[in-house]
C-alpha cells in the first residue's frame, strides 16, 4: 500500500493549512450555495464529514465521482462490487448526481455527499465509514481526501482515469504538488493510451490502459408510464432532439428548427439542457423567435402546435432518447469539451456534435472515422445534415449501426477493470474473514 510521500511540497502544506483555517467559514459557503440550489437542505451535514447512517458491517469499498457523469459510468462497476458481497459507499458533490444515485445505485449501496475538502471534516468522513479501499473515478483528486486517506494506509485507485490535455497543461506548471498526490495511489487505470501517457508524465507510479467505462454503460431507463403519456402526446411527428445542450447552443437549435418546419411541417424539437434551471431561459428564446415552446418541469406535454419542446427535468434522457431517430449531442458547438453519445447510441439515435469534444476525443475520433456520427460546425450545416437524414432513413439506420459497431468495438472496460481491481477486492474480504475468525 502507497503512503504519502514525506516531504510534501509547500503547495500542499499550504493547502492543508489555509484548508484548515478556511473550515470556521464552510458554513457561509454552504448556506450561499443551498440558496442557488447547489445543495441539499436535509443533508448538509454530510458536507462535513456527518453522517445519520451507520457504517455497514464488514468491508466497505468507498466509490467516489466528481457529478452525474462520473457516477453513471461506474453504476455497473458497483453493481459488479456488490454482487461480490461487498458494501459500497459511493459519494459525489453535486445534487444531480444525488438523485441520479437515487435512482440508479444497486440496493444496498449507500450515496453520500463528499465532504468539503478541509482536515477536520475529511478525518471526520473517515473515521465514520473507515473504508478498506478507495476508488477515485477519473480526476476529482481531492488533496486533503487523497492525502488522509492514503496516510490512513487506504489503498487508493483511479479507475476510468482521464486528464484532459488542458489539465495536463496547467499540472505541468506545479510538477511536485501534482506527482506528490498521484504518488498515493496504488494504481491508475486509464480511459486511453494518451490519459496514460499523461498520467505517467505527471508521475502517477503505476498505470494500466483500461478503456472507457462510459462504453459499457447500459441503456438508460424510462418510466414506461411517462413514456407512454410522451408518445401518445407526440404521436406521428417529426421529432429531433438536442441532447444536454449550454448556452448559446439552444438559439442555434431554435434557429435551425425555424429553417426546417418549411421542409418538415410537424417537426417537433425536444431540447434537454444540461443545467434543467435554464429551462425557463430557453422558453423565453424560443417565444422570441415566434416559436410554440413548452417546459416539460412544470408538467405540460408536447401540443400538436407545439415547435420547442424543454424537457427541463433530471434523470429523463432515456425517456427522450426513445423517441428520437437524430440526437445532437450538446456542449459542442460551445466550447464545453462535449458530452457523453454512448446512451443515444444505445437506444438507436444517428448522433451530430460540433467540434469542441474534448472530453470525449477518442471515442468521438472512433464514430466520425467509421461514419457513426458527423461534425457539424455552425447552425447552417446542422440543419442541413438534419435536413438529410429525416428524408434518407436508410442512411441514418447505415449511420446508427456504424455507431453501434464502434461502440461495441471499444467495449470491454468494465471487465478489464474489475480483473485489475479483483486483487484488491480478495484481499479486503480476507482480511475481514481472518478478523471475523
Amino acid at each position: 500500500m502507497t503512503a504519502v510521500a514525506e516531504g510534501l511540497p509547500l503547495t500542499l502544506h499550504a493547502y492543508r493549512l489555509l484548508s484548515a483555517l478556511a473550515a470556521p467559514f464552510a458554513p457561509l459557503l454552504i448556506s450561499h450555495r443551498l440558496k442557488h440550489g447547489k445543495e441539499h437542505p436535509a443533508r448538509l451535514d454530510e458536507r462535513y464529514g456527518k453522517s445519520k447512517l451507520a457504517r455497514p458491517p464488514g468491508a466497505v469499498v468507498w466509490v467516489h465521482g466528481a457529478s452525474v457523469g462520473e457516477l453513471l459510468a461506474v453504476i455497473p462497476l458497483i453493481e459488479r462490487i456488490r454482487e461480490k458481497g461487498l458494501a459500497v459507499l459511493c459519494t459525489s458533490g453535486t445534487v444531480t448526481s444525488a438523485n441520479v444515485a437515487e435512482q440508479r445505485l444497486p440496493p444496498g449501496a449507500i450515496h453520500q455527499f463528499v465532504a468539503l475538502d478541509a482536515p477536520r471534516f475529511v478525518r471526520r468522513f473517515l473515521d465514520h465509514w473507515r473504508p478498506d479501499i478507495a476508488i477515485f473515478v477519473e480526476s476529482d483528486l481531492w488533496p486533503n481526501l487523497v492525502m488522509t486517506s492514503a496516510k490512513r494506509g487506504i489503498p487508493l485507485i483511479v479507475v476510468n482515469g482521464r486528464v484532459s490535455e488542458r489539465s495536463f497543461n496547467r499540472w505541468r506548471r506545479m510538477p511536485s504538488t501534482i506527482g506528490a498526490l498521484l504518488r498515493c495511489f496504488d494504481l491508475c487505470l486509464a480511459q486511453s493510451t494518451a490519459h496514460a501517457g499523461r498520467f505517467r508524465d505527471l508521475g502517477a507510479p503505476r498505470v494500466t490502459t483500461t478503456g472507457n467505462l462510459k462504453l459499457d454503460v447500459p441503456e438508460p431507463p424510462a418510466d414506461p408510464e411517462a413514456l407512454a403519456a410522451l408518445k401518445a402526446a407526440v404521436g406521428e411527428r417529426t421529432i429531433i432532439v438536442a441532447a444536454s445542450t449550454h448556452a448559446g447552443e439552444e438559439t442555434m437549435l431554435i434557429e435551425a428548427h425555424r429553417r426546417l418546419r418549411h421542409s418538415f411541417p410537424r417537426l417537433l424539437t425536444i431540447i434537454a439542457p444540461r443545467h434543467p434551471d435554464r429551462g425557463p431561459g430557453i422558453l423565453e428564446i424560443a417565444r422570441a423567435a415566434d416559436l410554440e415552446a413548452r417546459l416539460r418541469s412544470r408538467g405540460e406535454l408536447p401540443a400538436s402546435l407545439t415547435d420547442i419542446y424543454v424537457a427541463d427535468t433530471l434523470g429523463e434522457l432515456g425517456l427522450i432518447y426513445r423517441l428520437a431517430p437524430i440526437v445532437f449531442v450538446g456542449g459542442s458547438l460551445a466550447s464545453h469539451g462535449g458530452q457523453n453519445p454512448i446512451e443515444a447510441i444505445k437506444l438507436g439515435a444517428a448522433i451530430l456534435h460540433g467540434p469542441h469534444v474534448w472530453n470525449f476525443a477518442e471515442i468521438y475520433e472512433a464514430l466520425d472515422k467509421s461514419h457513426g456520427a458527423e461534425q457539424v460546425t455552425d447552425v447552417g450545416k446542422l440543419t442541413v445534415k438534419v435536413g438529410a437524414w429525416l428524408k434518407d432513413a436508410d442512411e441514418r439506420a447505415k449511420v446508427v449501426a456504424a455507431a453501434r459497431e464502434t461502440v461495441a468495438t471499444l467495449g470491454g472496460a468494465l471487465d478489464r477493470t474489475i480483473a485489475a481491481l479483483e486483487p484488491y477486492l480478495m484481499q479486503i474480504r480476507l482480511e475481514h474473514r481472518d478478523a471475523d475468525a
